[in-house]
């Protein structure tokens, strides 16, 4: 039977990634536990981000002007990218070639929908690891992406 290339085994595995030390222990523990599979099939670093200025706006009385806000996309993309190269370096390591990605809006939707419209096989995200009242009041976004993701997701605890 010839392999159309659609099958679970051959899509990527899209590895989220934030600031905070849960994700780079993921990238570490996927790259250590899971390499085969990121081998076989390729990885996309992915970084989101957030698209909440609501602060910003409280600051400025809700008058915030586009200038700073475009200031202040422009600064998160570079960290974002720097971010980004320092997880492709840690894959370079292991010897696995990552493409990265980028994107602007609430972390937990953007993550799930950019792993569909990349057709992923495998999403890979950190858990802060946070007690039942603080998910309440401050979301969980493995939490949301294990229930909303449309692909197999591994939530990885430190």
């Amino acid at each position: 039977m010839a392999d159309s290339g659609s099958s679970s085994s051959s899509k990527k595995v899209l590895l989220a990634i934030d600031d905070s030390e849960c994700s780079h222990y993921a990238l570490e523990w996927a790259l250590e536990n899971v390499h085969n599979k990121i081998a076989s099939s390729g990885l996309v670093l992915f970084h989101a981000i957030s698209n909440d200025y609501s602060g910003v706006y409280a600051g400025t009385y809700g008058g915030a002007p586009p200038e700073l806000i475009n200031s202040i996309q422009e600064n998160q993309k570079k960290f974002g990218n720097a971010l980004l190269e320092k997880a492709k370096q840690i894959s370079a390591k292991h010897g696995i070639e990552a493409e990265t990605v980028i994107e602007i809006g609430t972390p937990k939707e953007v993550i799930c929908e950019a792993a569909e419209k990349l057709g992923i096989g495998l999403l890979i995200v950190g858990s802060h690891s946070r007690g039942a009242f603080q998910r309440a009041f401050l979301g969980s976004v493995s939490n949301y992406v294990v229930h909303n993701a449309k692909c197999p997701v591994l939530v990885v605890r430190k």
